[in-house]
């Protein structure tokens, strides 16, 4: 019965650590569609992780909802940051910094 407990455990680790490899890769296109939007440079071309925690999307259901943080720069010399928020494999939200439009 242990052995069962521990494979189960085991697969359900892959499946979030898989689940959670897609979600940052979304969260990449996200930071870097954003700064392309904005005319910003999206640095170092990569997300942090944050947070993670359960919510609910639209119809209620739960989903994992994950936190990435990121750096932008708006004159090349400076670093700001931003965050992303994925629900499921969604992006739910995308902060930037407040920056001077030029």
């Amino acid at each position: 019965m242990g052995e069962t407990i521990a494979i189960l455990l085991i697969a359900a680790g892959t499946l979030l650590w898989a689940d959670s490899l897609r979600a940052r890769e979304r969260a990449v296109k996200a930071g870097r569609a954003a700064c392309e939007r904005y005319d910003l440079q999206f640095l170092d071309d990569t997300v942090s992780f944050a947070r993670m925690r359960l919510a609910r999307n639209d119809e209620g259901h739960l989903r994992i909802a994950r936190t990435y943080t990121f750096e932008f720069s708006d004159t090349g010399n400076n670093r700001r940051d931003g965050a992303i928020v994925m629900l499921g494999g969604e992006l739910q939200d995308l902060q930037l910094e407040p920056y001077r439009m030029q």
